[in-house]
């Protein structure tokens, strides 16, 4: 076993970008694989994928998947796609609104058509699952249901997800993240979902500087840009770098900072994850959105902030972030993915997160009975719904819980080929380090070829939680919680990051801290709202977003302040106070259900 191992930061960012997940060859019609060394040609796993496909999918299909999370469009490639060409004769053409541009429209152009997708990724929240089955656009799983049993372990989430969110009887849709965790336990593996993750060995070059809060962390950054001044390609660097992808009733960016103090968002509510603060509203003088505007104002100011962070889509923000031109990130599945690779590493360089004494980050608890927020369901007008049934029952075995969840888990690939049991114990090989450590790992040809990292599914679907354990192995299905991962010598960057935090990973060292607050796992999701409200939220979504991101660029405190109290009459002349009740009202239900899962 190779002794140059990536810590369990860099492997969990290298997996939140690319990863796939752990398969076991013992699985009942799992894919054999050839063993570690890459270049034996062995042709096992296409033998017996033929022979499983054969007679049962005779008829090869392309399927539509319109996937809200998806951040790539087009068909399946590499070794995931052969996957699924082998085990279920077909294709997936993906259909990402975040890649397409289109966002609510592209929804809403596809429904019109009456047929949105073959498959359909989306959230099942604010009335979403009840407009898709109104329309005729899914179709009813029940009868679907027997002999899929790798669902029906999951049944209780299954019904409970279509009776909350429709009133349509019926399973419509099969919810993200189930787990057989407590509703408290934290639903990630060894990180926070946010944090400060910033360039770990400028940080220490600058002496590890204290931070208390945002002023001095802006001051913190404005040093390590004088550190560093230039990319990889010699471009300019900054700290803070945004995109407007993902905005949705707000500028998402701004909307950080309510996790950095154990806030959730609901419309325009701000929900305190274990309810012990009153709910406020996003627009408040003192919410932590504004406080998000007023530091990103302050950013820009300081010549702190991208200027071309209006106008760049999320894969040219990635692009900047593998160059190291980027040098601070909220989330680990962005600095860490693009930076954190074996060449950076090798010279002692990398993202990790530093501490501010006044933070309490939010975390979400394990969904008992799955999130609702992101759901998987079948079109209407799928032309095999029943192999797409099939497919989806794979997603949630074990074999395929861990191939499929190449963006959003730790999972340790295939059996044999990148991990072993090893006296009783999973243990990574050389290839699985490898795939995990660069960019460069090349794939078996029987298995799709080409690159590990651009073999990964692209669903970006998260079936259960990380912290999950794996029946065939009897450990997590996440490689970042294994001992034996653990147990191994770690990169220059992680192991400082080890010894001046006093800890194995962050979230230790944040929950040993008390800098952690937990969202109970309830399962809420918004439901469907009044068209009243609907109307109201469309034009004042508009104006937040506008009126946020001119704030941000605004020239002057003057501006700045003009801007932010223009933006809030506007919208409160729109009805923005209705909207707040309604929104008010959910963030309560959203409490009640909390309170539900813990009694």
């Amino acid at each position: 076993m190779k002794k140059k191992v990536l810590s369990v930061l860099l492997s969990l960012s290298m997996v939140c970008a690319m990863l796939a997940g752990c398969g076991s060859s013992s699985q009942p019609g799992a894919t054999d694989t050839p063993a570690a060394d890459t270049q034996q040609t062995d042709n096992s796993a296409e033998a017996a994928a033929e022979t499983e496909t054969t007679g049962k999918y005779e008829k090869f299909i392309t399927v539509d998947v319109f996937d809200q999370q998806a951040n790539y469009q087009g068909i399946q490639s590499g070794w995931f796609g052969e996957i699924v060409k082998q085990k279920f004769n077909m294709e997936l053409n993906i259909i990402a609104p975040n890649v397409a541009g289109g966002g609510d429209t592209l929804y809403q152009t596809r429904s019109a058509a009456g047929d949105l997708g073959d498959l359909i990724i989306m959230t099942c929240a604010g009335g979403k699952l009840q407009d898709l089955v109104t329309a005729g656009l899914v179709i009813d799983l029940t009868d679907y249901l027997p002999g899929h049993e790798n669902l029906l372990k999951y049944q209780d989430a299954l019904e409970y997800t279509s009776e909350c969110m429709c009133k349509d009887a019926g399973i419509w849709a099969v919810p993200s993240e189930v787990s057989e965790r407590s509703a408290t336990t934290p639903l990630g593996g060894t990180q926070l979902n946010s944090g400060h993750y910033l360039r770990w060995d400028l940080y220490k070059e600058l002496g590890y500087p204290e931070m208390n809060n945002w002023d001095d962390l802006l001051n913190i950054m404005k040093d390590m840009q004088e550190l560093c001044p230039e990319s990889d390609s010699g471009k300019k660097t900054y700290a803070f770098s945004l995109f407007a992808d993902w905005d949705g009733d707000y500028m998402n960016a701004a909307s950080y900072m309510a996790a950095y103090y154990g806030y959730g968002i609901i419309g325009y509510a701000m929900n305190k994850a274990d309810n012990s603060e009153p709910s406020v509203s996003l627009l408040d003088d003192e919410s932590t959105y504004m406080k998000g505007l007023e530091f990103f104002f302050k950013a820009n100011q300081m010549g702190l902030l991208d200027p071309e962070s209006t106008s760049q889509n999320y894969d040219t923000l990635a692009s900047k972030y593998r160059d190291g031109a980027i040098l601070y990130s909220t989330y680990p599945w962005l600095g860490q993915a693009a930076y954190n690779t074996q060449d950076h590493l090798d010279q002692g360089k990398g993202f990790e997160p530093a501490s501010m004494s006044d933070n309490e980050f939010y975390d979400w608890g394990c969904y008992s009975k799955g999130n609702p927020n992101n759901a998987v369901m079948i079109g209407s007008k799928a032309e095999d719904p029943e192999r797409l049934m099939d497919f989806i029952d794979w997603l949630y075995s074990p074999e395929g819980i861990c191939l499929s969840t190449g963006q959003t888990s730790g999972s340790c690939g295939f059996e044999d080929l990148m991990w072993t049991m090893e006296d009783g114990r999973p243990v990574l090989t050389d290839f699985g380090l490898e795939c995990y450590t660069t960019n460069d790992a090349q794939m078996p040809a029987e298995m799709g070829g080409g690159t590990f990292t651009d073999g990964i599914s692209q669903l970006n679907y998260k079936t259960i939680s990380d912290g999950e354990i794996n029946p065939n192995t009897g450990f997590p299905y996440n490689f970042t919680l294994w001992d034996s991962y653990n147990e191994m010598n770690v990169p220059e960057v992680y192991a400082d990051w080890q010894e001046k935090m006093g800890a194995k990973n962050p979230l230790e060292y944040f929950m040993d801290h008390d800098m952690v607050v937990v969202s109970p796992g309830s399962g809420y999701a918004t439901p469907s709202e009044p068209t009243e409200i609907s109307n109201m939220r469309a034009q004042v979504r508009e104006i937040i977003k506008d009126y946020s991101w001119r704030a941000v660029f605004a020239a002057d405190r003057a501006e700045y302040d003009q801007i932010v109290e223009e933006m809030k009459s506007i919208v409160n002349g729109l009805g923005y106070e209705e909207i707040l009740a309604y929104d008010l009202q959910c963030a309560e239900e959203e409490k009640q259900a909390r309170i539900a899962v813990t009694q």
